[in-house]
């Protein structure tokens, strides 16, 4: 029960690695509340509260400063506290391969909506209720947006982006005790199932890449390492790059 009585708000969690992380953090202890665009947020809090654990859904649209804005003051309201924000909200068009020559301006505003307006929405509404309480940031990148990548340009920019977004907000938010840390996972996800169910093959080659033979769980092993970061344990670490990949990437 690391998180117990603990609020937790997690962006993008109906589905992926946002749900592991939201269930990952209620079963630590905490009161997630589950943001997604979609209803698919309520199957999720659904989910965790026939666990025993505590979750309210909450409708949140990252490229909406209203939605965000309603959504920290929701949590806020309901448990007269928010410790962790984890910004996970991705575009739903992040996995489909493109070249920087076809990209028009709808793609490129998509990702930047979601993953970097949406960080920086995030950020501003949550800092006044995170300072508070000493409380924490995180955000979601990729290998992807270290190394980049030639068929999601698009991607490997937000992700990077974001990276330096959050190691600068540790810097400026250190002073007031709140801590910002990013996160690069790999784990399963339904775009990767699905590329997988096309191709069998694709997951036995990228097992073999990964050092600990095997793609991440997003609940067990991605979820639970989030939330880690998000607990009493981690007060100390702040502006780091947490690769949850079984040593997929080394350079961080």
């Amino acid at each position: 029960m690391t998180l117990g009585g603990l609020t937790v708000l997690v962006t993008g969690a109906g589905g992926g690695v946002g749900r592991g992380i939201a269930l990952a953090s209620a079963a630590a202890g905490a009161h997630v509340f589950v943001g997604s665009r979609g209803n698919n947020g309520e199957v999720v809090t659904s989910e965790i509260r026939a666990r025993g654990h505590h979750a309210t859904w909450i409708r949140c649209d990252v490229t909406d400063r209203e939605s965000v804005n309603t959504a920290v003051s929701a949590a806020v309201v309901a448990t007269g506290r928010l410790d962790a924000v984890v910004h996970n909200a991705t575009s739903g068009a992040s996995s489909q391969p493109h070249q920087l020559e076809s990209v028009d301006e709808a793609l490129w505003e998509d990702h930047v909506s979601v993953s970097l307006r949406g960080a920086y929405y995030c950020a501003q509404a949550a800092y006044e209720a995170l300072s508070a309480r000493g409380g924490t940031l995180v955000v979601m990148t990729s290998a992807a947006g270290m190394k980049g990548s030639a068929t999601l340009p698009l991607y490997s920019t937000m992700k990077g982006a974001l990276r330096g977004f959050a190691k600068s907000l540790a810097r400026e938010w250190g002073p007031t005790g709140v801590t910002v840390n990013i996160v690069s996972p790999l784990a399963y996800s339904p775009a990767m199932t699905a590329a997988i169910e096309a191709d069998p093959l694709m997951g036995e080659r990228l097992s073999r890449q990964i050092p600990l033979g095997r793609v991440g769980d997003p609940e067990a092993d991605v979820g639970v390492g989030v939330a880690m970061l998000l607990g009493p344990q981690a007060r100390y670490v702040t502006g780091q790059t947490l690769g949850i990949d079984g040593g997929h990437f080394t350079s961080l």
